[in-house]
């Protein structure tokens, strides 16, 4: 990894990515893709060293809270955090300021920090974003080589669900050929009607792939599926969205479960959720009572 003093943090929709790169070591990473201009390793973690002073600042000035998202691009708990703690040092602000918090990751390291997430909830909202892909740990192990089995980020879910803390299940990329099965998906839906999730992501059942990251998933596929790489070839040549040959059945699968269970699985639902403010909550700067 490698420090950089950035000028910013939060994004004009209030996003931010603390690190830069990642080394969970996923076969399908659309963050490796080479439209995103990373100019470094993508596992030499690129680490914002002042995003909790800049965020301290940030918060500061704003004139109505909000909910404050991690995530989208690079996952908050990363092999590093548990070396530098920045993701608990932002999440202390946060909570400090009464913001809100839609936190995503793939990883059972933010058990750690169950305790700002329930006080964030507590006195605002706080979102739990959790990425499912593989019900079998031992696929699992495979495709997400270097971060916790499915098992134990259901146990995170579990343990949202005990403190009362909402949770929203990512369910995608979902590989062609791989693990696009029925058997795969009910698992993971059973995981997420267990935890009584508020919502399930999945536009479809596939992947995307672009330049940069569909060489590197290439690389994988002869590893670990000899002769996969041929057949996505053949039946998918470079196409950007690469959809199963079972996306309808299993989309409708999804959706007949959610319903049943009352899971929101409309995205721009799911997404509104996300960013959606609790206005009893919100708090006025002295500037808006002027």
């Amino acid at each position: 990894m490698h420090f950089v003093e950035v000028k910013g943090i939060l994004s004009a929709q209030n996003g931010m990515n603390i690190y830069r790169g990642c080394t969970h070591g996923c076969i399908y990473c659309d963050s490796r893709s080479k439209c995103y201009k990373m100019d470094h390793a993508f596992e030499d973690v690129e680490v914002k060293s002042n995003a909790p002073e800049l965020l301290e600042k940030r918060l500061r000035s704003k004139r109505q809270n909000c909910m404050i998202g991690t995530g989208a691009m690079s996952d908050p708990y990363m092999h590093c955090e548990e070396q530098l703690g920045l993701t608990r040092k932002c999440l202390e602000i946060i909570d400090n300021h009464q913001f809100g918090l839609s936190i995503l990751t793939k990883s059972d390291r933010i058990m750690r920090d169950m305790d700002l997430l329930t006080s964030i909830n507590n006195k605002s909202k706080c979102v739990v974003q959790m990425t499912l892909t593989t019900y079998d740990d031992e696929l699992c192990k495979v495709i997400e080589p270097n971060v916790c089995v499915t098992s134990e980020r259901a146990k995170v879910l579990m343990e949202c669900k005990a403190r009362g803390i909402p949770t929203v299940v990512w369910l995608c990329p979902i590989l062609p050929f791989i693990n696009d099965t029925e058997e795969n998906i009910k698992g993971i839906l059973d995981i997420c009607i267990k935890a009584e999730v508020k919502g399930i992501i999945c536009w479809n059942m596939g992947v995307t792939l672009r330049e940069g990251d569909r060489e590197y998933f290439y690389d994988a596929l002869d590893k670990h599926f000899p002769g996969l790489k041929e057949k996505y070839i053949r039946t998918y040549g470079n196409m950007y969205d690469v959809e199963s040959p079972r996306s309808y059945e299993l989309m409708k699968m999804l959706r007949k479960t959610c319903k049943e269970h009352n899971i929101m699985c409309d995205v721009d639902e799911c997404f509104n959720y996300l960013n959606e403010y609790p206005e009893k909550y919100r708090q006025l700067s002295i500037f808006d009572l002027m």
